[in-house]
């Protein structure tokens, strides 16, 4: 059963003998509490893949000219697939950009000749990079995980690879608002019991000056219990590689 962010700061709490509250702004333990449970929430989704967290999002177009191909990585922390759409007429042909590694990258694109393409500048160290305008990208790099660039653009269909034309899929965090009572974490629900005995045990420690046994081994036992039940949807176990 999923809880409000009241709900699990009360059962905290209650559980520290601590005074009741009716809304997390009442008291300076309450909101260390729901601090505490911001922090775990931030840990727990950070340290596991949470399947509802994945989702198609947008990359974040630079729009600037003396950088075509660049983009930020805008909502999502892990991508896994980015397609881009190479039609000429706006039909939406999307064909998937490939990822290469950061050297890699840098060798294919050293090794464009011609007139088709432009040197462009790094955002974060200044190394040149040369980028093709001749043609739709085919692969994509980042080299500090918080820019992307891409190989290539088509500088007689747009002047800079557009927004609107990518389309990616990956992780998405979403935030946690501290500042209402009724925000329900945006998890599913049977990782609330988890969410709530890890929080409960920091709490514990951080402000009653130590854990308490019982607190820890229900933290233990749920984070057992998540390793195997990630997904809403049972997967079937997959055959192993060896042999035949």
């Amino acid at each position: 059963m999923k809880m409000t962010l009241l709900e699990m700061t009360q059962s905290i709490l209650s559980d520290m003998d601590a005074e009741e509250v009716n809304s997390i702004g009442d008291t300076t333990e309450a909101t260390q509490v729901a601090s505490i449970i911001r922090d775990t929430y931030y840990n727990m989704v950070a340290n596991r893949t949470i399947p509802e967290h994945k989702q198609m999002t947008k990359l974040v177009a630079m729009t600037d000219n003396t950088r075509p191909t660049h983009f930020m990585y805008g909502d999502a922390t892990k991508l896994e697939q980015v397609w881009y759409d190479k039609s000429k007429d706006g039909s939406f042909q999307y064909e998937e950009v490939n990822w290469r590694e950061p050297l890699e990258f840098v060798r294919l694109t050293d090794g464009v000749t011609g007139s088709n393409y432009m040197t462009v500048n790094d955002p974060r160290s200044g190394t040149k990079i040369r980028i093709r305008t001749d043609v739709m990208p085919s692969f994509y790099t980042s080299f500090d995980d918080e820019h992307i660039v891409m190989n290539s653009y088509d500088s007689k269909i747009d002047n800079t690879l557009q927004q609107s034309k990518v389309r990616a899929y990956g992780t998405v965090v979403p935030d946690f608002d501290m500042q209402k009572d009724d925000f329900v974490a945006p998890v599913d629900a049977h990782l609330f019991p988890y969410l709530l005995a890890e929080a409960k045990s920091t709490a514990m420690s951080l402000l009653m000056g130590g854990p308490d046994g019982k607190v820890e081994q229900a933290a233990r036992r749920q984070k057992s219990y998540l390793q195997n039940d990630k997904f809403n949807t049972i997967r079937k176990r997959g055959l192993s590689n060896y042999g035949r």
